[in-house]
């Protein structure tokens, strides 16, 4: 049987999932308006820092991590950078399903170096389940292997394998400490660096109209919340299955394609959705 802390987690996980969808839908309409993917990526930490400082400030908890967990936190910040930079980099240069379904890598990442470390073992149900997500998600993403940049791959699988290394680090650390402390830490060190290389870049560009700072200021809504339940899924089920219930992020995607924006879906695609939430139901089953 589940325990309410295993509800819980999945409950984040999969919620989790619809806002970093919600919020990445949000900010390539803001695109449109005159902001652009570097200042969407520099101002999206900060709203959950103060939503956490308000939440951890409300239930009478100090803000000081002990020096040698808010030094991680602060390193898992600038990966978080070096991720976000590099998924922007791949999409600039590889058709964005392509782009999008290598970085959806990172839950076989996560389960692989957490096996590799000796963290958690890797089940033949997760394996399983995540090697037939990927093959779903690549149908539903209508991916077409054709003429790739090289450069373009390498940035996808760094940032694959960025986010898995945040994700397994970070449930170390979560262990022993409050899970919205450490992901406090990290948003305000990725603000901060991400701030620089903003202003390196040329500074902010800012949304020309209200429909646009309306569309950002929702995106970021989303990811406030979409990044802390992650973090807090993570610490309650482990970063294996919080990743693994985030390959919902692409699915809801398509879906969003097909019922707002007027997308044709293929029957491979429709197969690639169904693969997908097979692959979903069949993982949560076996854990029960």
């Amino acid at each position: 049987m589940f325990s309410n802390k295993r509800y819980i987690g999945l409950f984040l996980a999969f919620s989790s999932g619809i806002g970093f969808m919600g919020s990445n839908t949000l900010a390539g309409v803001s695109y449109q308006f005159g902001t652009n993917p570097l200042t969407v990526s520099t101002t999206r930490f900060i709203l959950p820092a103060i939503v956490l400082i308000w939440i951890l400030k409300k239930s009478g908890l100090a803000l000081a991590l002990p020096k040698r967990i808010a030094i991680i936190s602060f390193i898992l910040g600038l990966i978080a950078v070096i991720y976000t930079m590099a998924l922007l980099s791949a999409i600039e240069v590889l058709p964005l399903a392509i782009a999008i379904l290598i970085f959806y890598l990172f839950p076989i990442f996560t389960g692989l170096m957490l096996a590799a470390f000796g963290w958690q073992k890797l089940s033949l149900t997760m394996t399983v389940s995540s090697l037939i997500a990927f093959l779903g998600i690549a149908l539903a993403l209508g991916v077409e292997f054709t003429s790739l940049n090289g450069w373009g791959i390498i940035c996808a699988v760094t940032a694959a394998t960025g986010l898995a290394t945040v994700s397994i680090i970070s449930s170390r650390l979560m262990a022993n400490e409050d899970a919205r402390l450490v992901t406090l830490y990290l948003s305000i060190s990725a603000t901060i660096i991400l701030i620089i290389v903003c202003l390196l870049k040329g500074g902010f560009a800012l949304p020309k109209t209200d429909a646009g700072w309306v569309s950002i200021i929702i995106s970021h809504v989303f990811y406030a919340y979409a990044m802390i339940a992650f973090f807090i899924s993570i610490s309650l089920i482990g970063a294996g299955e919080t990743t693994f219930y985030n390959n919902i992020e692409p699915i809801l995607a398509v879906g969003v394609g097909f019922l707002f924006l007027d997308q044709n879906l293929t029957i491979l695609q429709y197969v690639g959705v169904l693969i997908v939430l097979i692959a979903l139901l069949y993982n949560g089953k076996k854990a029960t």
